[in-house]
């Protein structure tokens, strides 16, 4: 059995870490904690059912970080510096997912922190009246940067596409927002025309699905046609959330 090389230890090492922070720990947690986290789940109390859902999703979550692992299962994996598995409330009832990271985020190892990321931040928190990392988790259906920030090719996205799916159930949100064409054509399996389906709502393994325009399709064409499509498809999302 060959074993791991040190870079290739310290990057698994690093995208746990991240995990751990997206999933609300502040500092890595010892057994002493865990174990008195074990012993309040036993005790009566009314919200120990609460928590312990809440502890299954982030476990959950966990679990399919640890599969997907140092990823090589396709060759986005010889470019990047980061696996960008996802980020924020793994308890969220609302998930946006993207096509794939760029730049910024496969050097950060986290979505949506470049400028489409700030113009997504700037939908979820002033047009939807929502915090981003509290209210929402955010992933693409590639982990890895496509070269260019090209759109992710058929067998890039078939080797992601079992921890999309995994991702989802673990959260069990309410909405699920595919952003852009890529990301749409992803999830319900076809290509996607989502300049004229966006809007619509469709069943994805079970979740509510909304289509909708990509941020960086916004920047591009920063239109008030584009804007107060975009403004119309999350009132829906809203509306189906029940805020």
């Amino acid at each position: 059995m060959q074993t791991p090389d040190r870079n290739s230890l310290l990057r698994e090492l690093k995208n746990q870490l991240l995990f751990l922070k997206d999933a609300g720990y502040s500092e890595i947690p010892c057994e002493t904690e865990l174990f008195a986290k074990v012993a309040s789940f036993e005790s009566p109390q009314p919200s120990s059912a609460k928590i312990m859902t809440k502890s299954k999703k982030a476990n959950q979550l966990t679990q399919v970080r640890e599969e997907l692992g140092d990823c090589t299962r396709c060759k986005l994996s010889q470019g990047r510096k980061n696996i960008v598995f996802g980020s924020g409330n793994p308890q969220a009832d609302l998930v946006f997912v993207g096509e794939g990271p760029g730049a910024d985020e496969d050097e950060q190892g986290f979505p949506f922190v470049g400028r489409a990321g700030k113009k997504l931040t700037e939908i979820i928190e002033k047009g939807m009246n929502l915090d981003r990392e509290k209210d929402t988790y955010i992933c693409n259906i590639v982990k890895c940067r496509p070269p260019g920030n090209r759109d992710p090719e058929k067998e890039e996205i078939e080797a992601c596409n079992p921890f999309l799916i995994q991702q989802l159930k673990a959260i069990q949100p309410k909405v699920v927002v595919a952003l852009g064409k890529p990301a749409a054509s992803t999830l319900l399996g076809r290509s996607v025309p989502i300049t004229k389906e966006r809007g619509t709502w469709h069943d994805y393994e079970g979740f509510k699905l909304m289509l909708t325009l990509h941020p960086a399709y916004l920047l591009r064409a920063y239109t008030i046609e584009n804007r107060k499509a975009v403004h119309d498809d999350m009132k829906k999302v809203l509306k189906a959330l029940g805020r």
